[in-house]
C-alpha cells in the first residue's frame, strides 16, 4: 500500500476511536475531567497530574490522539492556535535570532512576527515560500526557525516542505509547518522533513465552531520538553472542556474533510467558469510546479478551502457577501457550515495593504470554507451573490464614468 493510502487509512482508523477507554474503563466516549487540581497520595509523591495549568487528563487524551495521527510524541495543546505559535516562538527563539517566514500566512501570524518578536530582539524575513530557492537565500547563521504555511491562508499557495526543510537543516534551523487547512488526515509535515506541525484545532480538527484550541506536534523529545515548559510558565494550556469538545470533533475528522475536499474541488471548477470571477485558488486546480507539490504532499485530497477574486473589487465583494445566506460571513474556517470571509477587511486587516497585495490578497478576494451542505446548494447561494457582485461592479463603473 502506498504512503498516501497509509496516511488516509491512519486517520480513518484512529479518529473514530479517539479517547475510547483511556480514562474510565470501557467508556465509549472519553470522560471530561473538569478539575483544577488533583490529590496526592503523600508528601513528595509525583502523580501524573497535579494542576491543570500544567496538565489535565482530558487534555492529555487529546494530545495522545493528535500525536498518534502523525506517529509522533503526544502533542502540546494550547488555548488557541496563536497561543501555540507563541509557545513555539518562545521555546525556540531568543534575542539575536532570525526567522524566515512565508509571505502568505495567516494574518495573526504576520502580526505576531512583525509586531511582537522584534521587541524581543528577534528579526523576521518574509519570502515567497513557493520558491524554495528564496527560502534558502534568506537563511543566515542566526536563523533558528523557518515558518511555513501550506496551503497558505487565504491564497492557498503551496510550499515544497522537503526542499525547505533540507535547506533549513543544513544551516541548523528548525522547520515548523502550519497544517491547519489540511490536518494530519491529508498532509503529514513531519514525514516531509518538518520538525513541528502547527495547528489551530479551532478549525477543521474540532470542526463544529464550538471550541478554541491550538497544538504543536513533534517527534523531538527535547523540543517538546521546552514547549511544555513555556506552556507551564505562560499558563497557555487548553481548557479541559474545550479539549473534550475537540476530542469528539476529531472522531469525524477524516469523514468530514474527505467530503469537504471533494466538494471544494467541485466548487472551484465551477467558479473558474463564471465570468464574474477573475481568479480561483484551490490546490486541485494547480498546474506546473504547484501541481507537482499538491500531488506529492497531499495526494488523497486538497482541503475544504477555496478562495476566489470577484471582478469589481471591494464593492463587488461586499455585494456578494451581503447577498448570500447559506454561506455565513464570519472570521472563521473549517466548520461543518459553509463560511465566507473577506480577508482584506477581516483576517488580514492588520497586514499593510502593500504586503497584502504582494501576497495575492486583493480587495475582491473572498475565502470560502466549504461545509457539509450539498455542492449544488452552495453553488446556488454563490450564484445569487455573484449576480449581486456583477450589479455592484456595473454601478461602480457607471459612477466613475459620471464623474469624468
Amino acid at each position: 500500500m502506498g504512503r498516501d493510502q497509509c496516511v488516509s487509512a491512519l486517520a480513518e482508523t484512529l479518529c473514530p476511536g479517539v479517547g475510547r477507554g483511556r480514562l474510565d474503563g470501557d467508556a465509549l466516549v472519553a470522560p471530561l475531567t473538569q478539575s483544577t487540581t488533583y490529590r496526592r497520595s503523600s508528601v513528595g509523591s509525583d502523580p501524573a497530574h497535579q494542576y491543570s495549568r500544567v496538565s489535565n487528563p482530558t487534555v492529555a487524551t487529546l494530545e495522545r490522539a493528535l500525536g498518534d495521527l502523525e506517529r509522533a510524541l503526544p502533542a502540546a495543546c494550547f488555548a488557541t492556535g496563536l497561543a501555540a505559535e507563541t509557545g513555539l516562538f518562545l521555546a525556540t527563539l531568543r534575542a539575536g535570532d532570525h526567522v524566515v517566514c512565508g509571505r502568505s500566512v495567516y494574518g495573526g501570524t504576520t502580526r505576531l512576527l512583525e509586531r511582537l518578536l522584534p521587541g524581543l530582539g528577534i528579526e523576521v524575513t518574509f519570502v515567497d515560500a513557493t520558491d524554495a530557492a528564496q527560502v534558502r537565500a534568506a537563511l543566515r547563521d542566526e536563523t533558528r526557525l523557518v515558518f511555513l504555511e501550506t496551503p497558505s491562508n487565504p491564497t492557498l499557495e503551496l510550499t515544497d516542505i522537503r526542499a525547505c526543510a533540507d535547506a533549513a537543516h543544513e544551516r541548523g534551523a528548525l522547520v515548523a509547518v502550519d497544517n491547519t487547512f489540511l490536518t494530519s488526515a491529508l498532509q503529514q509535515p513531519l514525514d516531509l522533513g518538518a520538525d513541528v506541525s502547527v495547528y489551530s484545532t479551532t478549525k477543521f480538527v474540532e470542526g463544529h465552531s464550538v471550541a478554541l484550541g491550538g497544538a504543536l506536534v513533534t517527534r523531538d523529545a527535547a523540543l517538546l520538553e521546552r514547549v511544555l515548559f513555556v506552556r507551564k510558565c505562560t499558563g497557555a494550556i487548553q481548557t479541559p472542556f474545550h479539549a473534550w469538545l475537540t476530542i469528539n470533533g476529531l472522531k469525524t475528522l477524516a469523514l468530514r474533510l474527505g467530503r469537504q475536499s471533494a466538494s471544494a474541488a467541485a466548487i472551484a471548477r465551477r467558479l473558474r467558469e463564471h465570468p464574474g470571477v477573475a481568479r480561483v485558488h484551490h490546490p486541485s486546480l494547480a498546474t506546473g510546479a504547484q501541481g507537482a507539490i499538491a500531488r506529492a504532499q497531499h495526494p488523497a485530497g486538497h482541503g475544504g478551502v477555496v478562495s476566489f477574486e470577484v471582478r469589481g473589487g471591494i464593492a463587488a465583494a461586499r455585494a456578494l457577501a451581503e447577498r448570500v445566506s447559506l454561506c455565513a460571513l464570519v472570521e472563521h474556517v473549517g466548520s461543518v457550515d459553509t463560511l465566507l470571509t473577506h480577508p482584506a477587511t477581516m483576517t488580514h486587516a492588520d497586514v499593510a495593504p502593500a504586503a497584502r497585495r504582494a501576497s495575492g490578497i486583493g480587495d475582491g478576494l473572498l475565502r470560502l470554507s466549504v461545509g457539509l451542505e450539498p455542492v449544488e446548494a452552495i453553488l446556488a447561494d454563490l450564484g445569487r451573490g455573484l449576480d449581486a457582485a456583477a450589479e455592484a461592479a456595473r454601478e461602480e463603473v457607471a459612477a466613475c464614468d459620471a464623474t469624468r
